[in-house]
């Protein structure tokens, strides 16, 4: 009972600040974050210092003290920024036989090993989906050391209908490529080449494409084995290279598909001169804290997250060279600026202390969020949960949200009741191949054992007002491109709704009275 009646209190103490979060507030943040003066707050470029310096600000304004070691707003993120000179060209050989792959229009990607040259002729050898999973009893590097040589493979897994193998339609961490690089590291390979198709990806070859822009990675120690080459094909190259051995893409993955595949050695060769600009970037993750009122529980937070990098300065589409980022992740950044704002305004506080992050480098493979993790301003077992923003669109009120990654949580019950009280449905992932779980900033925090999700949006009331319509066709094909751009017609009461649902699901979990069990992805 008197835990019932000071969650009582605090709930009443809150309900004003929560309803001060208006959309039109977020609208200003979203607005400059996204405007062509930060150039796309590419990490390691001006206006991602911009970027930084305009969030240290905002959350000093909203109240927040530093929340980063050492008594500051900025957690230092130290990374290597990669950038490919010239025109490279991969060289598929077999014989008397040659395949030229052009840089961006048949292949893209970067090397690993964080070095000025890298030269390689490395022996092609086919792996599936490059993956090796014994609790599914699925090795597609059985039989064969694939050490010193470059491997050919698909991203996401074979196809199942059972929920016990491979997740059925879900995708699994096996499926990302950012595993395939890690497994292929793990077995000494010197180079992977996806090939891209639409089907296996979840998304076009021109998302893919983004990535021939510098590259932030997290140094390497010394002497660690490292790709000199890990980037995409598309499938037309694909085609062209598996040619060389007789084969073509259709024909490979239907194999990569079948139970019992096995690796295959392509008798061809990949040869490549790279030259590459590393440079050392300093970039920082933006954190603020506001301290709980409870005497115990205030060492333990609650921690809302949300990235605040794009894609920076990129290859111009239509004459637009600025990948602006408004929705991904201006919004996401301006709504937890509002929500640090009321969380700071409470009186009395919650019994919990709340970490506001905006963090860096999540366009680069979770890079700040993954430090973070790693090294927490308070100790790993005191953060309670992680509720993660990203990516809103500007269309008004939902019917439903999507909570990606919190029915893998302990207190799943917990979110169930607060979206019912919000009048919102917990919708299922429309598309639970995209592997959606491993690719936002609570991933990080989940594999350390955090109890972490990404707070969504789900459906809107049918048919859209007109003018939203307007608002939703224009939105069509933008993810990373430069077309990602704030417009001044845009809704942002769906991103009020979130923000104030997202305040009153931390405020539900800063309150309970014992931090959650710890859980593993």
């Amino acid at each position: 009972m008197k835990f019932l009646a000071i969650a009582l209190l605090l709930s009443a103490a809150a309900s004003a600040q929560i309803s001060a979060i208006q959309g039109e507030l977020i609208r200003p943040h979203v607005k400059f974050l996204s405007s062509d003066l930060l150039e796309g707050r590419g990490v390691g470029q001006p206006g991602g210092a911009l970027a930084t310096a305009y969030i240290e600000s905002q959350f000093a304004a909203a109240g927040l003290k530093p929340g980063a070691q050492g008594g500051s707003f900025l957690q230092r993120v130290p990374l290597k920024l990669i950038s490919m000179e010239g025109s490279p060209v991969l060289t598929a050989t077999n014989g008397a036989q040659t395949v030229e792959m052009k840089w961006l229009d048949d292949f893209v990607g970067h090397s690993q090993a964080q070095q000025t040259r890298i030269a390689a002729d490395a022996e092609l050898v086919f792996v599936g989906h490059g993956i090796t999973a014994p609790e599914f009893g699925w090795d597609d590097y059985a039989g064969i050391d694939v050490k010193g040589k470059a491997v050919v493979l698909f991203t996401n897994e074979p196809p199942s209908t059972d929920p016990k193998f491979f997740g059925a339609n879900a995708l699994t961490y096996y499926g990302r490529w950012t595993y395939k690089y890690e497994e292929a590291t793990r077995r000494g390979a010197a180079a992977v080449l996806i090939i891209h198709t639409d089907a296996t990806a979840t998304y076009g070859y021109q998302v893919v494409k983004a990535n021939g822009r510098p590259q932030p990675q997290v140094a390497r120690a010394n002497g660690a084995h490292a790709l000199a080459f890990a980037g995409w094909i598309t499938q037309s190259a694909g085609d062209k290279l598996l040619a060389l051995s007789g084969e073509n893409v259709a024909g490979l993955l239907k194999r990569a598909d079948t139970k019992g595949f096995k690796p295959i050695a392509l008798g061809s060769r990949l040869k490549f001169d790279l030259s590459n600009k590393v440079d050392d970037v300093e970039t920082y993750n933006v954190v603020g804290r506001v301290d709980g009122s409870d005497p115990n529980l205030s060492t333990e937070a609650v921690v809302f997250t949300a990235h605040w990098d794009h894609l920076g300065v990129g290859d111009p589409i239509n004459g637009d060279s600025i990948y602006n980022g408004a929705l991904d992740n201006a919004t996401g950044v301006g709504m937890l600026i509002e929500m640090a704002r009321a969380w700071a305004s409470m009186e009395p506080k919650p019994r919990r202390s709340a970490i506001f992050a905006a963090v860096t480098a999540e366009e680069s493979g979770l890079l700040g969020s993954a430090y973070f993790a790693q090294n927490p301003p308070i100790p790993i077992s005191k953060l309670a949960a992680n509720l993660n923003f990203d990516s809103y669109a500007p269309l008004g009120r939902a019917n439903s949200t999507v909570m990606t990654g919190a029915d893998r949580t302990s207190f799943y019950g917990v979110v169930q009741a607060a979206a019912a009280r919000h009048q919102l449905t917990i919708e299922k992932e429309s598309n639970p191949g995209a592997g959606g779980y491993f690719r936002s900033d609570h991933f990080p925090f989940a594999k350390a054992g955090v109890p972490a999700f990404s707070v969504n949006m789900g459906s809107r009331p049918s048919p859209l007002p007109e003018a939203l319509v307007k608002v939703q066709k224009r939105m069509t094909g933008i993810y990373h491109q430069p077309t990602d751009e704030y417009h001044e017609d845009w809704d942002f009461s769906g991103m009020e709704q979130f923000a104030r649902f997202g305040v009153a699901l931390g405020l539900d979990i800063a309150n309970l009275p014992t931090i959650p069990a710890r859980i593993r992805p």
